[in-house]
């Protein structure tokens, strides 16, 4: 039988080709994850091209892909493959992307259905070059996964909408359980990691989701690894408690390629519990932070953990 191998040989991130290279290090036994081989990956991914959907999963060059997807567990991205920004620890290719897919909620619907899923998480690229940012998408996702799949909880994960007035708070009227924007890293290093984004914005997005309604569940992640400082971690911390955050992650970052960010150090795990242990005594309801952390890794779980911690904390 003959292997037919398909080769991409698109340039996925043209911005970045003029950066000189930063060496790739080698990971330490802690990060390092074994190749996926079951049959439900297999199937798994089938399912995402039969429906002709695609995944931060693949796209981001996930880690825990091998894990989740053997597990059935695939964080779908809509709006297609092309991001608009150029953040430098992204794998997601970036340039001018394709109109929105108006029969993409459809497909999104149907596939969670026939997964069977509990809870789904759906996320995007950014979409700077659509009037709302994608925010109206966002919605019809969400009520076609309700139409198809009454029983599954839903949590998405956004772009910052910056300078969409109202972008977020008309995602947050489609009341998904959990809005997530990841924070990524420290204000510090914003114009170099996430130059196409704000700070303040992304805090603002999240205390909006709260004023729309108390009882979505809001979460937040961060990535260490960068060359952030431990007071930095805290201060981001204590601002995501200000608006009110449920939920933190915390993750190494992995740098994907040569030409993307470098990895300033490697995480022990240990340090890893010291910082989830500094979030929970800062109010969090729900902290995840361990080297594979990820937003939607185990996201299933935590949901339901999350869950039971509000209902322990009003019964209190």
């Amino acid at each position: 039988m003959n292997t037919r191998i398909e080769i991409d040989h698109r340039v996925r991130h043209p911005e970045k080709q003029a950066r000189a290279d930063n060496p790739i290090q080698r990971k330490p036994a802690w990060i390092r994850v074994k190749a996926p081989t079951s049959a439900v990956y297999h199937e798994t991914r089938e399912l995402m091209r039969s429906k002709n959907l695609s995944t931060v999963c693949e796209e981001a060059s996930c880690p825990n892909i091998g894990e989740c997807w053997s597990q059935r567990h695939a964080t779908m991205m809509i709006m297609g493959e092309i991001c608009t920004r150029a953040c430098s620890f992204c794998n997601v290719a970036t340039g001018l992307p394709n109109p929105l897919d108006a029969d993409e909620p459809r497909r999104v619907g149907e596939a969670v259905a026939t997964l069977g899923l509990r809870h789904v998480v759906i996320t995007s690229v950014d979409r700077d070059d659509v009037a709302d940012g994608g925010a109206d998408h966002f919605v019809a996702v969400i009520e076609a996964i309700r139409a198809a799949a009454a029983g599954t909880t839903i949590e998405i994960l956004t772009p910052d909408f910056l300078r969409k007035p109202g972008a977020g708070e008309r995602v947050a009227a489609a009341r998904p359980d959990v809005f997530n924007h990841n924070l990524e890293t420290v204000p510090r290093l914003y114009p170099t990691i996430r130059p196409g984004a704000r700070y303040y914005q992304s805090l603002r997005l999240l205390d909006k989701v709260k004023q729309v309604d108390p009882a979505i569940f809001t979460k937040s992640g961060l990535m260490v690894g960068l060359g952030e400082t431990r007071p930095e971690i805290g201060q981001v911390m204590d601002d995501l408690r200000i608006a009110d955050v449920d939920f933190l992650t915390i993750g190494q970052y992995l740098q994907p390629t040569v030409k993307h960010a470098a990895v300033e150090r490697f995480v022990t795990p240990e340090e890893f519990e010291e910082l989830a242990s500094m979030a929970r005594a800062k109010g969090f309801l729900q902290v995840s932070a361990t080297p594979l952390t990820r937003s939607s890794y185990h996201a299933d779980a935590d949901f339901a953990a999350l869950r039971a911690a509000r209902a322990k904390k009003l019964a209190a």
